[in-house]
């Protein structure tokens, strides 16, 4: 992605941007919609705005929310197994947070709660568990510690760059892995510990292609799907062997 158009983006942005204290915050993404295709190895979208001087930045990425299972291992006769689990409700898919300086020095603790400004700070909720504050903190350590293995929950960083005194700048990574989805990402403008403007710009991430069309069709076809593909692999099977007995 070229940086001229954004640079000149950026200085539109500025002189466009009231004089008056109203509307301080103004972001946009440099595009607004991830294609996945065949061969997608992850993407890079930049992040591009003007806040009002001396502020902050914070931008939090939010995949499309799911419920996601956690497994804990036990040992029974010398062998590992899958011995306990937890369903968590609501789980963000994809989830980053970047900032201007270090969290905790621009954000308050209430702040960061409110808004989920940091993996900690994540409101995930177990279904119907009976398990005790500690056990169930431990499953949300290992659900945090494996999406984070999965390279989808990126470790907070602050990753935001001023261009003088007003224009901001993040690059936004998405791994090949990514969900597809709606995606939110709020951006907040930081005054003394405390969030004085919002705004939230969506991206959408999609399969293309012929990638997608067999994505459809496995998923709205299934039955259909699983004929063919047993179909094929005995054809495959079959023309393997005759070759082999050929030669």
């Amino acid at each position: 992605m070229r940086l001229g158009p954004v640079l000149l983006s950026l200085g539109i942005m500025a002189l466009a941007m009231p004089t008056s204290a109203q509307n301080p915050l103004v972001a946009d993404l440099s595009e607004h919609q991830i294609q996945i295709t065949t061969g997608f190895t992850g993407t890079d979208v930049l992040l591009f705005g003007t806040v009002a001087s001396n502020s902050d930045v914070v931008v939090v990425v939010r995949g499309p929310a799911e419920d996601t299972t956690v497994w804990r291992k036990g040992r029974y006769a010398g062998i590992w197994v899958n011995d306990q689990r937890v369903v968590f409700d609501s789980v963000p898919s994809f989830y980053a947070v970047r900032s201007s300086a270090e969290l905790r020095q621009i954000a308050s603790e209430t702040v960061r709660a409110r808004h989920s400004m940091g993996a900690n700070y994540l409101r995930l909720r177990a279904k119907e568990s009976s398990m005790s504050p500690a056990e169930l903190e431990t499953f949300r350590a290992g659900l945090i510690r494996n999406k984070r293995r999965q390279g989808l929950f990126t470790p907070e960083g602050e990753g935001i760059s001023f261009l003088g005194g007003e224009l901001f700048r993040t690059r936004l990574f998405f791994p090949a892995n990514v969900p597809t989805g709606f995606y939110d990402i709020e951006v907040f403008m930081m005054r003394e510990g405390r969030v004085e403007h919002a705004q939230t710009t969506p991206l959408i991430v999609s399969k293309a292609g012929l990638g997608a069309d067999v994505f459809y069709f496995a998923h709205e076809y299934s039955a259909l799907y699983g004929i063919l593909a047993i179909l094929l692999a005995a054809a495959a099977g079959a023309l393997a062997a005759f070759v082999f007995r050929k030669n």
